[in-house]
């Protein structure tokens, strides 16, 4: 069932990204009275899962889910049709439309992507409006188990004040941040401490087994008893949280590994405290390994109301929302050019951490969330936008690349040039895909 539900809003989210990235070149073109041959959502390599011809398009879904095209008539392009290309220009193809109206058919794509990426932000802060965790309220600060932040010096119990100097107030500022940090500034036992980060943390972190990073801390409260759980026939219910394991207090989830070690196999009296805020008592069974062989969940608002921390919230007006989106766009904007400076930088090693198609699918939960969905989609819609503009021919930007030289320089590239432009770029596009899903597989593997 996790799998039908990330898999539904991944296929979801990229089929939308797909076919409006596409109409943004279509509906340009259509404009500017261009022929669109084909319209697809998908690769349509050798078939076709669906096609039909309305007018001079033929409108598919192809097999390959991969991306999706526009096939434009007289266009150089990956379908490299030579021969419509060797004969004379025809006034209804791109090639014979002025420089200006090429580049806004080009540009056409990366456009709907941002206005996209800004609607759906603005429907978020109208919507759900904004919420997060002040770090000033996590009194025991972060969980740290991440071997590589272990290894350059960070503990269990560190509060975050500061990463190069920015303070730190809302605990999503921490992932916002983290991209470019060289330094954090924390708190530890009261102590203010600098730690300095080694050059290729993005690389060690990339390459590490454990993906968490500054975990806030909570308690240890149940999702789901399985029936195969020694505990099954306990009445534990959801929303129950263990406090307690043979007297020992146990106030966050992260001191269950310390709390229960050397009592694998065994039994143990542990305190629950219940949803009406009732505390009862209970034997549980600890497994060779020492856990319940319970599933845990976390539950912000009541663990806000249990004094955990506390959570900023905020709602917007409709006129609001419009500032609020344009916030939250230019942030991410801003992060996702942070990070491509890093991946383009060898000695960082953020090359490490680069994905492909199952890096986007791990991003969706496994339990359907409207708002989740929303903003991941709005990312990806940036993510798209940006990347189709590196000056790479087969990509729109570097269709855009030499349209600009075309209109400075008076001069247009000849066709034989930007066919083997194509092909470079197409090889270059390739290694791209091979190198960021190859990095999937071998996480995969080796994780």
């Amino acid at each position: 069932m996790e799998f039908i539900i990330k898999i539904s809003q991944f296929l979801l989210s990229l089929s939308l990204l797909i076919v409006l990235h596409e109409l943004g070149h279509f509906i340009p073109a259509k404009l500017f009275k261009t022929k669109v041959e084909k319209f697809y959502l998908f690769f349509d390599v050798k078939f076709s899962l669906f096609k039909k011809k309305i007018g001079d398009t033929e409108y598919g879904i192809g097999w390959l889910p991969l991306g999706g095209y526009v096939k434009i008539a007289g266009m150089i392009d990956e379908s490299m049709d030579k021969e419509q290309m060797a004969l004379p220009p025809q006034p209804w193809e791109f090639r014979s439309k002025p420089a200006w109206q090429r580049l806004i058919i080009m540009l056409g794509g990366v456009t709907v992507n941002f206005i996209l990426a800004y609607v759906i932000y603005v429907a978020i802060s109208f919507a759900y409006g904004d919420a997060d965790i002040k770090v000033d309220s996590l009194k025991d600060g972060y969980w740290i188990d991440n071997p590589t932040l272990i290894d350059i010096g960070f503990k269990t119990g560190d509060k975050v004040l500061a990463i190069n100097e920015t303070p730190i107030v809302n605990d999503s500022d921490i992932g916002f941040n983290l991209i470019s940090a060289k330094s954090i500034t924390i708190n530890r036992g009261g102590e203010e401490k600098i730690i300095d980060l080694p050059e290729d943390f993005l690389g060690q972190y990339s390459s590490s087994k454990s993906k968490l990073n500054f975990e806030y801390r909570v308690p240890f409260m149940i999702a789901e008893v399985p029936d195969s759980s020694l505990n099954a026939k306990k009445d534990l219910k959801v929303g129950d949280i263990i406090t307690s394991i043979n007297g020992k207090p146990l106030k966050y989830f992260d001191q269950l590994e310390e709390a229960t070690k050397g009592l694998e196999n065994s039994t143990v009296a542990v305190e629950i405290l219940r949803e009406d805020n009732t505390t009862i008592k209970k034997e549980l069974y600890l497994d060779k390994e020492g856990k319940f062989g319970v599933l845990r969940t976390i539950n912000p608002p009541r663990f806000e109301e249990l004094g955990y921390y506390d959570i900023f919230r905020k709602e917007y007006t409709f006129g609001e929302s419009f500032a609020a989106g344009g916030r939250k766009f230019t942030k991410t904007i801003t992060n996702y050019f942070d990070q491509l400076r890093a991946i383009f930088n060898p000695s960082t090693g953020a090359y490490k951490g680069l994905g492909g198609f199952k890096a986007i699918y791990d991003q969706f939960p496994s339990a359907w969330s409207w708002p989740y969905f929303w903003g991941l989609t709005a990312f990806l819609s940036i993510m798209l936008a940006i990347l189709n503009l590196l000056p790479i021919p087969a990509l729109d930007g570097g269709h855009v690349m030499f349209l600009l030289y075309e209109m400075i320089s008076g001069r247009k590239p000849s066709e034989k040039f930007l066919e083997r432009a194509q092909v470079i770029g197409f090889f270059i596009l390739i290694a791209l895909v091979l190198f960021a899903n190859g990095n999937d597989i071998f996480k995969a593997i080796t994780n």
